[in-house]
């Protein structure tokens, strides 16, 4: 940080170069940051002799970038961003009306999105943002309201409210369903192509536990589509690549509306469930909380 300092002289000499840059004026940028010009002109002099390069050329009434301005704006712009990004993260997180439900894109995307309208015709004033991550972030360190998880509902951090058992099945879009061959048992799905989810982080059942838990046992199944997110395999399936699985509360709306087809009647009951799940270290705000009951009212 020390030879930052020494090579820019001042952190406030980059917000004043990057506003005169993307400006293109000395006059607009002290206009945007409320300074004088020859202010902003003294800045960017202070800013090239620690640098010791020339980032505009001056001409009457006119400013232009030099090819080592050019670079330093590209570079500047985009960390400043990055800050100004960052810090309102942070602004956020102090707001007692943010309210930030956590889950799988799939989730987001498959479950929430088409009851959101409902959403925000009761409760217009609340800002819901939505986070979706792979992993199972810690709650109070990312300060997320609320948080769909998949398991077994034992999280001692946390409390829990179950959504929906984890039931799984066979689904593809209707032309593929009615192409398959000879669906009468499920062994002659080994014949069709399967689409599989690899997620990085999250351990995910695999066809060969499905078929497993339906009695067939010792098959290899090495070819087939293979995604890293359950929200892409799902968007495979709709358009024809084969049949993949179908996590019954996600795939619900999918099915109701004809995009998928679904082979019910071989369902996998794992167990586990998808609970919605909220810090005990620290209260809901009341937002976050008509959030909470909304989605358990689906349940």
């Amino acid at each position: 940080m020390r030879k930052t300092l020494k090579l820019i002289a001042s952190p406030r000499n980059l917000f004043i170069f990057e506003a005169a840059a993307r400006l293109g004026s000395f006059t607009l940028a002290g206009e945007e940051l409320g300074m004088q010009q020859p202010s902003v002109s003294a800045a960017i002099k202070q800013l090239e002799r620690a640098l010791s390069v020339r980032l505009f050329d001056r001409e009457h009434r006119k400013i232009t970038l030099t090819n080592a301005g050019l670079r330093f704006y590209a570079d500047v712009s985009q960390a400043l961003r990055g800050i100004e990004k960052a810090a309102e993260s942070i602004h956020n997180m102090g707001r007692s009306d943010y309210v930030t439900l956590n889950s799988s894109s799939a989730f987001s995307y498959y479950w929430m999105m088409p009851k959101l309208p409902s959403l925000r015709q009761l409760y217009p004033e609340i800002d819901l943002r939505l986070q979706n991550s792979i992993h199972e972030p810690n709650l109070d360190i990312e300060n997320i309201s609320i948080a769909v998880r998949l398991g077994d509902g034992q999280w001692t951090d946390c409390h829990t409210e179950k959504i929906a058992d984890e039931i799984i099945f066979p689904v593809a879009s209707p032309e593929v369903m009615r192409a398959a061959r000879n669906l009468r048992s499920i062994p002659n799905l080994l014949h069709e192509r399967l689409i599989h989810l690899e997620e990085p982080v999250r351990i995910r059942p695999t066809w060969e536990q499905w078929f497993e838990h339906h009695g067939i046992r010792n098959i290899v199944i090495s070819e087939g589509m293979r995604l890293n997110d359950y929200a892409l395999v799902l968007q495979a399936a709709q358009t024809g690549e084969g049949f993949c699985f179908g996590w019954a509360h996600i795939v619900r709306d999918l099915i109701d509306r004809r995009l998928l087809s679904a082979r019910e009647d071989w369902s996998w009951h794992t167990g586990r469930g998808i609970y919605l799940v909220w810090s005990k270290s620290r209260p809901l705000s009341a937002n976050a909380e008509k959030v909470r009951d909304w989605i358990l009212s689906f349940v």
